[in-house]
């Protein structure tokens, strides 16, 4: 009888025992771990980008672009210490928007593995790059003599990026050729020089002209009602100067140029042999047949904030 007893206890005892284990009880369970992406912020073709993962305890991270593996950065270990950080320097392949994530797996194994947040950051491009041997520079401002409701907010002559229905747009365009030493783009090297605006069939012609003392390109768009520009909203448009035809260019060169002290006498070294120091400068070589003349682009497209738009005049009351 007491042999049963005994038995009786052990079979609760056992079936107690795994009922705690299938409520969890009976085990420790895991940890939870957590990975915080921050950084990843910077500008393409500039040099690798920094994209930090702070991770709760020690272990190693895996960045991730897009939900792909970036190279390099497949199992970066976090610091020993606390704050657990793993660096991952990021080289991107294109400027614009970009999705970083991260996971995390620590040398715990007792702890959860965790991904991170999704960090959106947008990878800088250059405002204005030299995609020809022609570098332009545009900016526009509201004509003077606008009056009533489109009169300008502050004066005729401020750079602007807003307009109102009604108001004149001044274009004004700044160039410099490479091909021929940075040398102006003016009436003598520039064969066309216009801008093209989305909505109106003629492009329009740019001129030449001296402006209050500066000489500069300019270009006149009139908006209101038709046959004037009168499409509301981002006004695309693009910037075109082609250069004339050359039968010379300039030539970026050096030369050894002797070094001077500042007053004037020539700088020598221990054997008295005199110092130079190598420099740059432009030299005008023949071409033929004639170097062809390069075409220069520039649109405002670089970012949304800085776009041309047109709005409705101000109902009047």
């Amino acid at each position: 009888m007491k042999m049963k007893v005994t038995k009786s206890r052990m079979m609760v005892m056992t079936a107690l025992i795994s009922g705690l284990v299938s409520l969890g009880m009976g085990t420790a369970q895991a940890a939870d771990s957590t990975l915080i992406v921050s950084g990843g912020n910077g500008v393409f073709n500039l040099g690798p980008i920094t994209i930090n993962g702070t991770a709760s305890s020690v272990g190693t991270v895996k960045f991730l672009l897009g939900g792909k593996e970036i190279s390099g950065c497949e199992a970066v270990a976090t610091s020993a210490a606390n704050p657990f950080v793993a660096k991952c320097a990021w080289t991107p392949a294109a400027a614009g928007p970009a999705v970083l994530t991260g996971e995390f797996t620590p040398t715990d194994s007792t702890l959860t593995k965790a991904t991170s947040n999704t960090v959106k950051v947008t990878i800088g491009v250059p405002v204005q790059g030299v995609v020809s041997p022609i570098h332009i520079y545009v900016d526009t401002v509201l004509a003077s003599g606008s009056t009533g409701v489109i009169a300008p907010r502050f004066n005729g002559c401020a750079i602007m990026n807003e307009f109102l229905m009604g108001q004149t747009i001044v274009f004004r365009i700044y160039a410099n050729n490479a091909d021929q030493g940075g040398a102006v783009m003016d009436t003598t090297n520039t064969a066309k020089a216009f801008i093209e605006v989305a909505g109106i069939k003629d492009p329009i012609p740019l001129t030449y002209g001296n402006h209050s003392g500066v000489a500069f390109w300019t270009a006149i768009l009139k908006t209101g009602v038709a046959p004037a520009y009168n499409t509301l909203g981002v006004i695309n448009y693009k910037v075109t100067l082609v250069a004339k035809d050359s039968d010379t260019m300039k030539v970026l060169s050096t030369k050894l140029v002797a070094k001077k002290n500042a007053n004037g006498t020539r700088v020598v070294d221990a054997s008295g042999k005199a110092v130079y120091d190598r420099v740059t400068y432009y030299r005008t070589v023949q071409v033929s047949p004639s170097l062809k003349g390069a075409t220069g682009t520039w649109s405002s497209n670089f970012t949304a904030a800085s776009q041309l738009s047109l709005f409705a005049a101000p109902a009047a009351k």
